[in-house]
């Protein structure tokens, strides 16, 4: 059986919003079955996660401000790339972690912490 899980900020949709996106993801995982017989075992969960729980770019999300926020440093980076990474040495090469991230400050991985991760990914 399917489960899909889908967060969202809480009260971005009403209960009547959540029930019809329950029913629309419903019928997009029966048509991928191709089965009629698959509804029956689709589970979708909505979980509603409080705004103080919700960060994007390691800063507290704020709504549509903070998200504009994150495209515009997310296009400002990209854009000073001034190539297109293939790899993601390539890309850490380009655009290397900031030393001086307000994100980062206080607590941030380690050098030898993130070397160990990216072996991981």
């Amino acid at each position: 059986m399917p489960l899909v899980i889908v967060k969202l900020a809480a009260g971005a949709f009403t209960e009547k919003q959540k029930h019809d996106m329950a029913a629309r993801l419903t019928d997009v995982m029966v048509a991928l079955e191709g089965s009629e017989a698959f509804r029956e075992v689709v589970w979708v969960l909505i979980e509603e996660i409080q705004r103080d729980g919700w960060h994007i770019g390691g800063q507290p999300f704020f709504g549509p401000p903070t998200l504009m926020g994150a495209l515009g440093r997310a296009k400002a980076a990209y854009e000073a790339i001034g190539g297109t990474p293939i790899t993601r040495e390539d890309l850490a090469t380009q655009a290397p972690v900031r030393s001086d991230d307000p994100a980062r400050a206080g607590g941030g991985l380690v050098a030898a912490e993130r070397a160990a991760l990216r072996r991981r990914i």
